[in-house]
């Protein structure tokens, strides 16, 4: 029988976890709930025993698995020492160490859940087939993740692939969530495009359909009543798209990637917003004609244990 691997991705709400053969395909999927009573000490066991029993169930033993990947909530050092994840409550731990002794010597990796992702994502989603490429993630907050030659690059301080935190706007006085003012995810997340489309509505007498939303207005509404020619929303679509642009061809002229993926909540707007980001990048780029491409992410949710998996065939 071939060798299986598993992929772990450790959420603060709940543990997705999947079995591979070692080409990728994904056998099963499941999840347990993530534990975080007392600094969340049981994590890693809930993980091991929710593991052996899906083998028993599928047939296998333990030495049947090449090994198990694991994406982690915040920054990881290359020896696998994780200082902090606040949303586990973990500090000053070896999470790859201990699971593997969970698991009876099963070899254990693991990496930022980001970073991670875009490893899935290069291996079986929409980055499939290239070798050097750049996530970026329009969810609640702008993250992303560097492969360059297959590999994750997390940087001396892994804070490698945080894109969302680069400043982008001079002249803003809120601060974001990392301390920094002016930062892409201040403009571009979900919860950026909302704040910007409550900020134009504020100082602008322009009739838009978002006026009903009034401060409930979501970023999906702007993009919806973007693509419906509402001119306040289109407004915002359009700045957001241009400081995307703007990053992405800083990023590009940095690590020259062969594409930037695309996913999070707002990538589910498509081409709209593809076609607008890539208006914008390719205005500031202008070196070359050779440069990579954008696309979409594919894989969702799944991305994690796909990249987590990924992570024990290097």
């Amino acid at each position: 029988m071939s060798k299986k691997c598993i992929g772990i991705d450790i959420g603060g709400t709940s543990v997705k976890i999947g079995l591979f053969e070692l080409d990728g395909t994904l056998m099963d999927k499941w999840e347990v709930p993530t534990s975080k009573e007392n600094n969340g000490e049981s994590i890693l066991k809930d993980i091991a025993v929710s593991i052996k029993a899906k083998l028993k169930e599928k047939a296998l033993i333990l030495s049947d698995i090449a090994g198990a990947g694991m994406g982690l909530p915040g920054p990881v050092s290359p020896d696998g020492y994780v200082e902090v994840c606040v949303n586990l409550g973990w500090r000053d731990r070896y999470p790859e160490r201990e699971l593997s002794q969970l698991l009876e010597g099963v070899p254990v990796k693991s990496g930022n859940d980001a970073n991670v992702a875009a490893l899935g994502e290069m291996w079986q989603g929409g980055g499939k087939g290239v070798k050097d490429l750049v996530t970026v993630t329009l969810g609640t907050g702008v993250g992303g993740g560097v492969i360059l030659n297959e590999k994750i690059v997390s940087g001396s301080h892994g804070v490698g692939g945080e894109i969302g935190h680069i400043h982008v706007r001079d002249g803003e006085t809120e601060k974001c969530n990392c301390g920094g003012i002016g930062c892409l995810e201040q403009v571009a997340s979900a919860t950026g495009i909302a704040r910007e489309a409550r900020r134009m509505m504020a100082t602008s007498e322009e009739p838009s359909l978002l006026r009903e939303k009034g401060d409930q207005v979501t970023a999906k509404d702007v993009l919806d009543a973007a693509k419906a020619g509402d001119r306040l929303a289109d407004a915002v679509v359009e700045t957001a798209s241009r400081y995307l642009g703007l990053v992405l061809a800083q990023v590009s002229m940095t690590v020259d990637p062969e594409r930037f993926v695309i996913g999070g909540g707002v990538s589910k707007a498509g081409d709209f917003l593809i076609e607008r980001i890539w208006k914008y990048y390719d205005f500031y780029t202008p070196i070359s004609k050779n440069k990579a491409s954008i696309g979409l992410a594919l894989l969702g949710n799944d991305a994690g244990i796909y990249g987590a998996a990924r992570l024990i065939l290097d």
